[in-house]
């Protein structure tokens, strides 16, 4: 496999799969990003990323799926392995703004997320999750 590749077997795509992290798993948060990691079989991370209606249409939606996608896929030999990871915008970014959410995250860049999810991601990795192999 390809060092930056992100095939389908590192995406979480069923719904069981979103809910099963997020029922077993730790919520660490920033003021961009909240990230939901738990332990899985694989050896290597997978990851499934959420953003909700209130984040605007669909084209911005897919823009910050997109964003979020490819901040894990540059960054996935960077974080801890062994892990299921569950990416969605912090509720708190929407929040921050008194224009609204998606004024919120609409000058948001791939260098802020990227930085969000190494922090939040190195932050989960010192925390007492589980064995953390790097």
């Amino acid at each position: 496999m390809k060092r930056f590749s992100f095939p389908k077997i590192k995406r979480l795509v069923r719904n069981g799969q979103f809910k099963d992290v997020l029922d077993r798993g730790q919520r660490f948060s920033d003021g961009i990003l909240t990230l939901y990691m738990a332990q899985n079989d694989f050896g290597y991370p997978r990851l499934g990323v959420s953003v909700g209606k209130s984040w605007g249409n669909a084209v911005m939606r897919n823009r910050l799926k997109r964003l979020l996608r490819e901040a894990f896929r540059q960054s996935q030999d960077q974080i801890p392995s062994g892990f299921d990871y569950v990416l969605m915008i912090s509720r708190s970014r929407g929040k921050s703004d008194k224009s609204g959410p998606k004024e919120a995250v609409r000058g948001l860049t791939f260098e802020q997320v990227r930085a969000s999810l190494l922090a939040l991601a190195n932050k989960a990795g010192n925390s007492d999750i589980g064995t953390v192999k790097r």
